[in-house]
């Protein structure tokens, strides 16, 4: 009986062992914590386009999909312009993926800020993108002015020079 008590808790702690190594406690990370800011951003937009001296109205709205995991931003919806950027986490770090009306497919991902109500994604690569010189996003940095205010500040590569363009939206009442 002695013998069969010690099998039994041998297995028992063996099971809780290999419980651990194939689920292990997530831990918080700057991408994690990231995602979690942007999925606050769940909702309808409008506002203002600021672009080479110019402004225009403009409109935004941010889902989550795919069960959560994915943070889908539609900017310009109906528009000819329209365009969508995926958000998701990849293991531990985030990415986003632009669906851009230049016809090519940039990724970004995060890059730590300093600040915490700033979340800054650079050019890791793309698809669609005929030569490194190919006009296309290489980043978007999203401000967070308060609850109801954001900036989406886009950087555009073209002819060798960037330029940004941003965006200042309020939440739809």
């Amino acid at each position: 009986m002695k013998i069969a008590r010690v099998v039994i808790a041998a297995l028992v702690f063996t099971g809780l062992v290999l419980a651990q190594a194939t689920n292990p406690a997530k831990r918080p990370t700057v991408a994690g914590a990231s995602f979690d800011k942007l999925k606050s951003l769940v909702g309808e937009w409008e506002g203002t386009m600021h672009e080479g001296g110019k402004e225009s109205p403009a409109t935004t709205s941010y889902r989550l999909v795919s069960g959560g995991s994915a943070l889908m931003n539609v900017l310009g919806a109906g528009t000819p312009f329209e365009m969508v950027t995926m958000i998701h986490m990849d293991n531990s770090d985030l990415l986003a993926t632009h669906y851009c009306a230049a016809h090519n497919q940039p990724r970004f991902r995060l890059v730590p800020s300093s600040e915490p109500n700033v979340v800054t994604f650079v050019f890791k690569d793309a698809t669609n993108l005929a030569s490194p010189s190919t006009p296309h996003m290489v980043g978007l940095k999203i401000t967070f002015v308060d609850a109801n205010h954001h900036y989406q500040d886009w950087t555009y590569f073209e002819k060798g020079q960037e330029s940004t363009s941003r965006f200042e939206f309020h939440r739809k009442a």
